[in-house]
């Protein structure tokens, strides 16, 4: 299992590791490490990935330099070497949303996490990251995403997730790749508030997408976001009336 390094923002680098044997074209499994004062890594992969993350990882810096683990949501692909990471760092400190703490990483965690509110930022030194509250969007109670607020990143965990391996950082359609990977999993909730809490994402004008599955975007991110929230909206009518 081989993954890929590239810095996709000042001082924020993607870990992506295809999986050719998911879904027709391939899927990548990508990390963002943050590298400051306190470095940062958004997802950790699954737990049989763990060897390969850490060796990317140790290309950016030495591993037990680790300051926060974080994820998107409650999953193995999102924290499943979680526990690895803790002992690996022994300074690190998972932290997610109050929510997620509560109903699960309290329990799972070998150490205690950090529970962060709607809106709380955590200072890494040059950089800082806002924690927002993403619930059901694209699924997961406790979904959430951070916003990196220097260079404009929006870690986006499972939104716009695509299919196949494109390249670290594009311009290109990144609405409709997702539209078709929809297509494949099924994977979003399709609850009545997921537009608005996009949209609300898009408020943010952020210059870069860090996305989990697919090539991170650096094009017009804003009306990326609008543009995905206009596709749930849809979907959602669309079911409506298919029920009603």
């Amino acid at each position: 299992m081989s993954t890929k390094v590239d810095e996709i923002a000042p001082n924020i680098y993607r870990l992506s590791t295809l999986v050719p044997e998911i879904g027709p074209t391939g899927f990548t499994f990508n990390q963002f490490l943050i590298d400051d004062e306190q470095p940062l890594l958004f997802h950790t992969g699954h737990r049989s990935m763990f060897p390969a993350v850490r060796e990317a990882i140790e290309r950016v810096m030495p591993v037990d330099r680790l300051r926060w683990i974080t994820f998107g949501h409650i999953e193995s692909d999102e924290c499943g070497a979680m526990n690895e990471l803790l002992a690996v760092a022994p300074q690190a400190e998972v932290a997610h949303g109050r929510l997620g703490c509560m109903v699960s990483i309290n329990e799972m965690a070998d150490r205690a996490p950090r529970a962060l509110d709607d809106g709380e930022v955590i200072e890494l030194g040059a950089m800082r990251v806002r924690h927002i509250d993403t619930p059901h969007t694209p699924h997961g109670w406790e979904a959430r995403v951070l916003f990196e607020e220097t260079t404009g990143t929006l870690l986006c965990g499972d939104l716009f997730t695509a299919l196949g391996d494109g390249p670290a950082l594009t311009e290109d359609d990144i609405v409709g790749p997702a539209a078709q990977a929809e297509e494949v999993f099924a994977y979003s909730c399709l609850a009545p508030t997921t537009p608005a809490i996009i949209d609300r994402l898009a408020d943010l004008e952020p210059r870069t997408l860090a996305l989990m599955h697919g090539s991170s975007f650096a094009g017009d991110c804003t009306g990326a976001l609008r543009s995905l929230a206009g596709s749930y909206r849809d979907r959602i009518a669309s079911v409506t009336q298919t029920t009603t």
